[in-house]
C-alpha cells in the first residue's frame, strides 16, 4: 500500500486489550493502532476520519495518562444519532480502537470481555463524543473543530468541479495533493488546543 509519508509521523495509538492477551492474540495484549490503520478501516483519508483518530488518542491521554488504555473497558456515547452526518464513519474509528460496538461485538467468555452495549448515540451530552473508562467511571467529553486547520479558498470548488465531471486528470491529482495536504496540517496541529476542545 503505498500512501502519503505523512501517514507514518500521524501519533500512534497503544491499547492493552485482556482479551487479546488471553487469547494469544498479542504478548500482553499489547495493540498499537496507526493512522494508516484508520485509513484501511474506512477507505479513505480526510478531515472527519482524522478528527475521529485524534479525538480518540485525546481522550484516552485524558483518561489513563501515561497508563494503557484498556481496550473493550471504555464506553463512548455520541451526541447525534448515528446516520446523522458523518457520525458512522467517527464512530467506525472509534469502535476499531477502543472496542466499543452497539450490539456487533464480541459477546464475551463467562461474563467477561463482552463488547456490546460500550457504544450509543443521540446521548444528552454536552460535545460530540463522551468517553468513560468502566473502571473508575471517570469521563471525558470531546469536539473536533476542523476549522482549525481551514482548507484553501481552491479546495471545495476542486472537490465540486470533480463532482461534476468538470475537471482534467492533472486538476484531478492536483486536488488529491491539497486534500492529503490539509490532513497532514490537521496531524501537524494535532495539540492545538483549538483542534479538539473538551466539554
Amino acid at each position: 500500500m503505498t500512501y502519503p509519508a505523512f501517514f507514518d509521523l500521524a501519533p500512534k495509538i497503544t491499547m492493552q486489550d485482556p482479551l487479546a492477551a488471553l487469547l494469544g492474540a498479542a504478548d500482553e495484549g499489547i495493540l498499537e493502532y496507526s493512522y494508516s490503520d484508520a485509513v484501511k478501516l474506512a477507505g479513505h483519508s480526510c478531515p472527519t476520519v482524522a478528527g475521529a483518530y485524534l479525538m480518540t488518542r485525546n481522550a484516552l491521554r485524558k483518561l489513563y495518562g501515561d497508563d494503557l488504555p484498556q481496550r473493550g473497558g471504555i464506553r463512548v456515547e455520541f451526541r447525534d444519532d448515528a446516520i446523522d452526518g458523518v457520525t458512522g464513519v467517527i464512530a467506525n474509528v472509534v469502535g476499531f480502537i477502543t472496542g466499543a460496538t452497539v450490539d456487533t461485538g464480541f459477546k464475551g467468555l463467562a461474563g467477561k470481555y463482552d463488547r456490546r452495549q460500550l457504544m450509543a448515540f443521540n446521548a444528552p451530552i454536552a460535545g460530540e463524543i463522551r468517553f468513560q473508562r468502566l473502571d473508575t467511571r471517570a469521563s471525558v467529553t470531546v469536539d473536533f473543530h476542523a476549522s482549525a486547520v481551514p482548507p484553501t479558498a481552491t479546495l471545495i470548488p476542486a472537490l465540486q468541479g470533480i463532482l461534476k465531471g468538470q475537471t482534467s486528470l492533472a486538476e484531478r491529482a492536483r486536488f488529491a495533493q491539497d486534500w492529503q495536504e490539509r490532513v497532514r496540517q490537521i496531524f501537524e496541529n494535532a495539540d492545538h488546543p483549538g483542534l479538539i476542545t473538551y466539554a
